[in-house]
């Protein structure tokens, strides 16, 4: 079974570094495998500048099981979303017809709206970019700022840190609740954070396209 984690120029690290992480814990023997793809094989920069390679190429991973997607940066965002020969949104449509689900974290719950994968559909982003996902008629989108949301066989995520809860969520519909334990205990996943801020009002949309 094969997880696509399609990355760009801009994208969120932990997006990407924590589910990466949390799949790749899961017991081999289950043949679960994580590929990192992205336009032609290269390598890319995330928003906080740290460059890592990809596995494959879009074009090397064309069927995979899974298709989970992360957000980044806004503008990088606004940009694809305006190409109507994007690469990355041509990618995400390809593989969405016959992946056994398909997965946002944070904005790139965008990105899957853009491709019209999230149509008829529950499904939430970042508290941030609440107010985008809305302009998408299509879409319910949740305002209660669930860690994740399961519609039919999407599965959107919060905002950054929530790809780490949907990555257990994932596991367990995979496999079993089980399987999403033992990866729980091995990584230590337990949080308790040391401060308690509150989610503030969503702003009007910050990405232009």
């Amino acid at each position: 079974m094969k997880i696509s984690i399609p990355v760009y120029d801009g994208v969120d690290l932990l997006d990407v570094a924590g589910p990466y992480e949390l799949f790749n814990w899961v017991d081999p023997g289950k043949g679960l495998e994580t590929i990192i793809v992205s336009d032609g094989g290269r390598p890319v920069t995330t928003i906080n500048q740290l460059r890592f390679e990809a596995h494959a190429s879009f074009a090397g991973l064309t069927a995979p099981d899974v298709l989970w997607v992360p957000g980044g940066d806004p503008e990088v965002l606004g940009q694809m979303m305006s190409d109507p020969g994007s690469p990355y949104i041509a990618y995400l449509k390809q593989v969405a017809q016959t992946a056994q689900w398909v997965c946002s974290v944070c904005e790139g719950a965008l990105l899957l709206a853009q491709a019209g994968l999230l149509d008829g559909h529950k499904a939430t982003t970042h508290w941030a970019f609440v107010d985008c996902l809305k302009r998408f008629p299509k879409i319910d989108v949740d305002t209660s700022h669930e860690r994740f949301i399961v519609s039919g066989n999407r599965l959107t995520g919060g905002g950054i840190s929530s790809g780490l809860d949907e990555a257990l969520e994932l596991i367990t519909l995979l496999f079993d609740k089980a399987t999403a334990e033992s990866v729980q205990v091995t990584t230590q996943y337990f949080p308790k954070p040391p401060v308690s801020g509150k989610i503030p009002p969503a702003p009007a949309c910050p990405v232009v396209w």
